[in-house]
């Protein structure tokens, strides 16, 4: 999509007012040099987000470090991580667990999350961004969104601006969702609401975030239509001729934590980004068959 539509579907306003560990801070627009080359720190950029987020921010010319393992960076034990920050001006967190179990799910997201706030404080960053989930905060009873909540915790605490993309599940993820519910040959799926978005369009405002002012808070995204999970996951599995058949089950959670049809679609304010999932489909299919 062109640059400039996306830059008013997801414009964030120029001047907030910014509370961090460290007190108020105002952002004016002039202060986060959005129109001039800037070095970008992109952690896990290798992945589904990060990738075309680095590709995205290259192309506008700035200095964009893809920081993953694979690339000498690791979040978790620090390593070559003050190195990848020096003189940048904004961090993004994109990265995610390896394991989804309580514990380790906790331990990633604390401990990268407070060696990326501490590289960032030396550094001096003048803005971090990172990538969380919608529902975060109403699906305390996994230990996931717990350690979610946990890195948003620290981040909103960090003494650096920042700003917290929560997203709705991706279009990537109904595969994952599906496998995660199934026995034999069926899909037991619980019967809540979702309202998924492109992954695409999730690196594209990120891409835009990181030239606009810290917002100090959280901002939600989601994609334009909200229906019934198994309404999703039959037209991903009908798009790949897959011929498991699906059951819409009398329980209500989401991967074992209690949910319900609010749990995990975005609040009034949030920004829809433009991709339908029909389109989406249509073009993985004719990606697949190509």
């Amino acid at each position: 999509m062109h640059r400039d539509i996306m830059a008013q579907i997801f414009f964030v306003p120029a001047v907030v007012s910014c509370h961090t560990g460290g007190g108020h801070l105002v952002m004016q627009a002039d202060t986060c040099i959005g129109d001039m080359d800037m070095k970008i720190v992109v952690i896990g950029g290798t992945g589904l987000i990060g990738r075309p987020l680095v590709g995205l921010l290259r192309a506008e010319g700035h200095e964009v470090v893809a920081a993953s393992p694979s690339t000498g960076i690791d979040a978790l034990t620090g390593a070559g991580l003050a190195q990848a920050l020096t003189d940048a001006a904004v961090v993004v967190d994109v990265s995610n667990a390896p394991s989804f179990e309580d514990a380790a799910a906790l331990a990633f997201f604390r401990g990268t999350t407070t060696n990326l706030l501490k590289a960032a404080r030396d550094a001096e960053v003048r803005h971090v961004i990172a990538l969380s989930g919608v529902g975060t905060d109403r699906l305390q009873a996994s230990g996931y969104f717990r350690a979610k909540l946990a890195q948003e915790q620290l981040i909103s605490a960090g003494g650096t601006p920042y700003t917290i993309i929560r997203a709705t599940q991706f279009f990537e993820f109904l595969s994952t969702i599906a496998d995660g519910y199934t026995r034999d040959d069926t899909v037991y799926l619980p019967g809540i609401a979702l309202q998924p978005v492109a992954a695409a369009d999730v690196s594209a405002l990120l891409a835009e975030i990181v030239k606009a002012a810290p917002a100090c808070g959280i901002i939600e995204v989601a994609g334009p239509e909200r229906a019934p999970l198994a309404e999703f996951t039959a037209s991903w599995l009908g798009a790949r001729d897959d011929p498991r058949q699906i059951s819409v089950t009398a329980e209500h959670d989401y991967f074992g934590a209690p949910a319900d049809d609010r749990s995990l679609v975005p609040d009034e304010n949030s920004r829809i980004a433009p991709t339908r999932f029909d389109e989406w489909l249509a073009a993985q299919t004719q990606e697949s068959a190509a």
